[in-house]
């Protein structure tokens, strides 16, 4: 796609704080974040969401989720705990029609309830 914002992120035609790459993923720190920590992760292959998976992008997909846990880890986001989404649709939420999945972590732990 000419127009897709992340498949020129993954050309590298436009700059982002990256902080992963393979041969499959990017990942990158969201420009608005909502949350301290804020990362997406997207795979190279343009896919406009989740609804557009096909049974051979099986193992694509399997991967991209043991991608986030690798890059929840490596920020120490496990630890402590994050927030894992992935917005599917414009009454979802999606905004950017390439499918990503948004990691949101680096909250201070809030107290237990007492019951």
């Amino acid at each position: 796609m000419t127009d897709c914002i992340f498949c020129k992120i993954v050309k590298k035609e436009i700059p982002a704080r990256e902080v992963y790459r393979d041969s499959e993923f990017v990942a990158f720190h969201d420009i608005s974040p909502k949350a301290p920590v804020h990362i997406m992760v997207i795979p190279l292959k343009h896919l406009e969401s989740l609804s557009g998976a096909e049974n051979s992008d099986k193992e694509m997909l399997g991967k991209l989720l043991l991608t986030v846990k690798k890059i929840a880890d490596d920020l120490g986001l496990s630890k402590t705990g994050y927030k894992l989404a992935a917005n599917n649709g414009a009454g979802a939420g999606q905004l950017v029609f390439h499918l990503h999945f948004h990691i949101l972590g680096g909250w201070k732990a809030k107290p237990h309830w007492e019951v």
